[in-house]
């Protein structure tokens, strides 16, 4: 699969963003980041059912500095930083999101929407961030629920 042709320009800024792909996609998507002078990340999330659990594996994954604060604020701090990883871009591969989506489904939207906003953050910087999901799209927020990053 190291020859697959992703279905965005890694390197473009402007394709940059939240996006579901098939698990098998990963390993190649991944690789093709790499290519394209991108910080690749795979992070599983299976053993992760709740907020605390997600806040860590990712603060491990991803390296977080001593000031992160282990919630939703401190999360989207960090996302919106990552001085101290490579310059480029960068993709995460989440996988295995699953039981954490079973689990805590609030918690779980409220990470889709911080990797998206995220993404557009850097959008705007025109450096590339991606955050690849391994799993279907969630359905629709409900009407009349908000975001709380606390």
């Amino acid at each position: 699969m190291r020859g697959m042709q992703p279905r965005w320009r890694l390197d473009r800024a402007t394709d940059a963003g939240l996006r579901w792909v098939a698990a098998g996609e990963l390993e190649a998507l991944l690789a093709a980041g790499r290519d394209a002078g991108l910080h690749g990340v795979r992070i599983d999330l299976g053993a992760c059912r709740d907020k605390a659990a997600l806040l860590e594996q990712l603060a491990g994954a991803l390296g977080f500095p001593g000031w992160y604060g282990h919630n939703w604020d401190a999360l989207a701090d960090c996302l919106g930083d990552l001085s101290w990883l490579p310059d480029g871009g960068v993709l995460l591969a989440l996988e295995n999101c699953r039981p954490l989506a079973a689990a805590a489904p609030q918690d779980y939207r409220l990470l889709l929407d911080i990797l998206d906003d995220t993404a557009s953050a850097w959008r705007a910087r025109a450096v590339p961030f991606w955050a690849l999901i391994s799993m279907a799209p969630p359905q629709q927020r409900p009407p009349g629920t908000t975001r709380d990053t606390t």
